[in-house]
């Protein structure tokens, strides 16, 4: 599948602390994995990494073993690291998880109005209703996705959460990027983000907890449909 360069994000974000060069590696590895740009089950090879990325060896082994950690990678003494396989037989578990844990994060983030992330919140609704996704960009849709999905989670104000939620979205995510090629309504999928934001802006707590359980809801249908 075609991947665009995830360069969106990092045009919006807000300027934060300088991040380490293990972070920037396991950014731009984790994308990769999550997006098939790296295959699953590819083998990973460190040289052609560090030099690609430009850090060294001990940084690119930081990224990998917290890539490891989030399931995206696995490590075989004697052997090398390698891409996991996607494994569509756990849509299911992911789905019970993200069906309690994503209207809550929805919902937290509503009943404080986006908080510190309001701004970054409304700057998406306009951007999503400015320039949607069309139903032939399939990898800018899911980019928009994940993009939205974190954006909330962010604002939900809760670190634990948050990063139970992104760890199970980047699973989910690999199997969206699997079916992709066969679903016919990913631009709809993620129009239902304006209604979901806004709803958050809003501080609709109930209305923006039920958009997001029946939007993931809607999620494991659709994959359903196609595997």
């Amino acid at each position: 599948m075609s991947v665009q360069p995830a360069t969106t994000q990092a045009a919006t974000a807000p300027p934060g602390p300088t991040r380490s060069l293990a972070d920037q590696a396991f950014e731009q590895l984790q994308d990769r994995l999550i997006f098939l740009d790296i295959a699953p089950g590819e083998p990973v090879n460190e040289g052609e990494l560090s030099r690609e990325l430009g850090v060294g060896r001990t940084p690119l082994r930081e990224a990998l073993k917290r890539l490891e950690s989030d399931h995206l990678v696995m490590t075989y003494a004697r052997r090398g690291t390698f891409a996991t396989p996607v494994d569509i037989t756990a849509l299911s578990e992911i789905s019970q998880v993200r069906q309690v844990l994503e209207p809550l994060a929805a919902g937290l983030a509503a009943q404080m109005r986006g908080g510190r992330r309001r701004d970054a919140v409304e700057a998406l609704i306009q951007e999503l209703e400015s320039t949607p996704p069309t139903p032939a960009d399939r990898d800018h849709a899911l980019r928009w996705d994940r993009r939205i999905h974190r954006e909330i989670y962010t604002a939900a104000g809760n670190s634990h959460l948050q990063a139970t939620l992104e760890r199970y979205n980047n699973l989910a995510t690999r199997i969206w990027c699997v079916a992709a090629d066969r679903l016919p309504v990913i631009h709809q999928h993620i129009e239902v983000h304006v209604t979901l934001l806004r709803a958050i802006v809003d501080g609709d707590a109930e209305a923006a907890a039920q958009t997001m359980r029946t939007h993931v809801q809607e999620f494991e249908t659709h994959i359903r449909q196609v595997l």
